[in-house]
């Protein structure tokens, strides 16, 4: 059983650690801009990398639960390899808009675009799941 999700319990462990990454960058950028908590009012440098972090943190559920269900449902490598991909373009993501606001866009965009990938190979695979054998018989 354990060889059927072990990639997919790396990949997450890969984005907890990115997460706990992005949440050390706005620690760091407190201490640096003066901004104590709960405050989120800053120099503007400091407004993008706290955005960047929440907006990460608000797609990270989605994103685990999309991985999962294609995962086991669909197939485990091509879900796994999605959730890299995913990973790579939050990274990405937050770094352009550590810099900009406008930075963010394009991994923005991309990332959305594998969140819909892993949604399709979630749906196919519940399809088939739940569809009946015989219905496939002729």
């Amino acid at each position: 059983m354990l060889h059927q999700i072990v990639w997919l319990a790396a990949v997450t462990i890969l984005g907890v650690l990115e997460q706990a990454y992005f949440a050390m960058q706005v620690i760091y950028a407190r201490r640096r801009c003066k901004v104590s908590p709960p405050g989120i009012s800053g120099p503007p440098e400091f407004e993008r990398i706290f955005r960047a972090q929440v907006n990460c943190t608000e797609y990270f559920p989605i994103f685990l639960s999309l991985l999962w269900v294609a995962g086991i449902f669909f197939h485990q490598a091509s879900a796994a390899f999605c959730g890299l991909i995913y990973l790579y373009a939050r990274y990405q993501y937050f770094s352009g808009y550590a810099c900009t606001a406008q930075g963010r866009l394009g991994p923005m965009y991309f990332s959305s675009g594998v969140l819909c990938v892993l949604f399709g190979l979630s749906v196919v695979g519940l399809f088939v799941h739940f569809m009946p054998l015989t219905f496939l018989s002729p």
